[in-house]
C-alpha cells in the first residue's frame, strides 16, 4: 500500500485555513489594482495564484517549487498572448504574479508579517505607477549621479574603511565617522526627494524643506525673490524665514535623537520651546496674497513664489561636511581633555557659525563615545543651534530696506533664541526636581 502524499492527521485545520486565508487575502489585494487597470490577469487570477502557492507551501518544499514553476508557465502564456495581439509584454503584471506566488508560499509555510508587508509594498508599487514614473522623469542627470554617489559611499567605500583609530589622539575612527556623514547626507537626500515629490508649491513648503538642509541658503533664496518681485512678497518671505528656522531646529533635534539619544531629555524642552515659538510667529503672521493666489497672483505668477534648490548631495559638499565634522570632533575632544568642559562651548559656538549640523553631529558622536559628559554635550548642542539661529539675523538687513519687516524678523528670531535659553533654565529646574543626572560620562 502506498503512502499518502500528505499526512493529513498531522495537519491543524484552523491553522492551515488561517494561512490559506492570508494568502488569498494578499493575492486579492494585489489583484485589485490589476483589475482596476483592466488587465487580463486581475482579481481572480491573483487570488488563484496566491491560493495555489499557499497550498504548495503547506505541502512542502517540492510542491512549493512546483507551484511557482506552474505560475511561471502561466506568465509565459500571458506574455505570449499579449505579444501575439501586438500589445507588448506584460512585464509588470508578470513580476506581480511571481511576487504573489512567492508570497503565497510564505503564507503556506506559516509566515504572516513578512508576506503581508511585501504584499502591501507590491500593491503600492502598482498603484503609484504614475507618480513613480513622473518622479523618475523629473530627475536630472546631476540628481541621478548624486544618488549613485551616495550608494557608492555607503556600500562600496564604507566597508573598506579602517575600524580603528588612525590619529595619535585615538579620536578619528574612519568607519565610525563615515556612518555619521552617510546618515546626514541621507537625510538631506530624502528631504530633497520629498521636495521633488511635493514640488515648489510656494515659499512655505520649499522654505521648510530647504531649512532641513541649510537655513542660510533659504535666506539667500528669499532675498533673491524679494529683489525680483518686490515688497508684495514680504509677508510670504517672513513666513518662509520662520519655517526655515523651525525646520533647522527640528533637524538638529533629530540628529541628537539618532546619535546621542541619552542627551535627548536635556535638549527636548529648549528645542520644543524654540520650535513652538518659531511656528507661532509663522502661524499668526499675515499671509501673502501672492503665496495664496490673491489679486497679485496674476502679476507675479506661481513662479514668483517658488524657491529653487540644488541637489543637497554632491561630492564637494559631502567632503566639506566630513572635514568640518572630523575637525570639530578632534578639536572638541582635545579642548575637553586639556581645558575642561567650558572650553567645548567655544567650539560649539564656532561650529554653529560654520555648520550647525556638523557641530551637533560632532557633539552627539562625542557624547555617544564618552568623550563628553552628557550635560556638556547637550549644552554644546543648544549653543550651536542658538548660534546658527542668531547668525541669520545680520542677513535680514540684506533682504529689504523695509524697517517694519526688519524689526519684526529681528524680534522674532531674538525671542525664539531667548525662549531657548529660558528652556535651558527650565530644563535644569525640572531635572533637579525629578533628580535626573546628566553629568555622567
Amino acid at each position: 500500500m502506498t503512502e499518502p502524499i500528505v499526512a493529513v492527521a498531522h495537519w491543524t485545520p484552523l491553522d492551515n485555513l488561517y494561512r490559506l486565508t492570508l494568502a488569498l487575502g494578499v493575492g486579492l489585494f494585489i489583484g485589485l489594482e490589476r483589475e482596476w487597470r483592466g488587465k487580463e490577469a486581475g482579481l481572480r487570477t491573483f487570488g488563484f495564484v496566491a491560493l495555489l502557492c499557499g497550498m504548495g507551501g503547506l505541502l512542502g518544499d517540492n510542491f512549493a517549487m512546483l507551484c511557482v514553476a506552474m505560475v511561471g508557465i502561466l506568465v509565459f502564456f500571458l506574455n505570449w498572448q499579449s505579444l501575439r495581439a501586438n500589445q507588448g509584454a506584460e512585464l509588470t503584471t508578470s513580476a506581480a504574479l511571481l511576487m504573489t506566488a512567492i508570497i503565497g508560499v510564505f503564507c503556506g509555510r506559516g509566515h504572516t508579517i513578512t508576506p503581508a508587508a511585501v504584499g502591501v509594498v507590491t500593491a503600492g508599487f502598482l498603484a503609484w505607477k504614475e507618480r513613480l514614473s513622473a518622479f523618475s522623469h523629473k530627475l536630472t542627470a546631476e540628481e541621478l549621479r548624486a544618488e549613485i554617489l551616495l550608494a557608492i559611499l555607503a556600500f562600496a567605500i564604507y566597508p573598506v574603511l579602517p575600524d580603528h583609530p588612525v590619529d595619535p589622539w585615538n579620536l578619528v575612527i574612519p568607519q565610525r565617522e563615515f556612518v555619521t556623514v552617510i546618515v546626514i547626507a541621507g537625510i538631506g537626500l530624502v528631504n530633497y526627494i520629498l521636495l521633488k515629490i511635493f514640488g515648489p508649491k510656494g515659499m512655505e513648503i520649499t522654505a521648510f524643506f530647504g531649512g532641513l538642509v541649510n537655513s542660510r541658503k533659504v535666506i539667500v533664496e528669499l532675498t533673491s525673490r524679494l529683489q525680483t518681485s518686490g515688497a508684495v512678497l514680504l509677508p510670504a518671505v517672513f513666513k518662509g524665514l520662520m519655517l526655515a528656522t523651525a525646520s533647522m531646529l527640528l533637524r538638529n533635534l533629530l540628529i541628537v535623537v539618532i546619535f546621542a539619544s541619552n542627551a535627548t531629555p536635556y535638549c527636548l524642552i529648549p528645542f520644543t520651546l524654540m520650535l513652538a515659538s518659531s511656528l507661532l510667529f509663522w502661524k499668526f503672521s499675515p499671509a501673502s496674497s501672492v503665496a495664496h493666489g490673491g489679486h497679485a497672483h496674476g502679476h507675479h505668477g506661481r513662479e514668483g513664489s517658488a524657491l529653487t534648490f540644488e541637489s543637497p548631495f554632491r561630492l564637494w559638499p559631502a567632503v566639506k561636511f566630513a572635514l568640518v565634522f572630523m575637525a570639530l570632533n578632534v578639536i572638541g575632544a582635545l579642548t575637553q581633555r586639556h581645558f575642561g568642559s567650558e572650553s567645548f562651548y567655544f567650539v560649539s559656538v564656532l561650529g554653529g557659525l560654520l555648520s550647525s549640523a556638523s557641530s551637533i553631529a560632532s557633539a552627539a558622536t562625542l557624547i555617544n563615545h564618552h568623550e563628553l559628559t552628557v550635560a556638556t554635550g547637550a549644552i554644546g548642542v543648544i549653543l550651536s543651534s542658538l548660534t546658527s539661529l542668531v547668525i541669520n539675523i545680520p542677513l535680514i538687513r540684506t533682504m529689504t530696506d523695509d524697517l517694519t519687516f526688519r524689526r519684526k524678523a529681528f524680534a522674532s528670531l531674538v525671542l525664539t533664541a531667548v525662549v531657548g535659553l529660558v528652556g535651558v533654565g527650565l530644563n535644569e529646574v525640572l531635572l533637579h526636581v525629578f533628580n535626573i543626572s546628566l553629568v555622567q560620562s
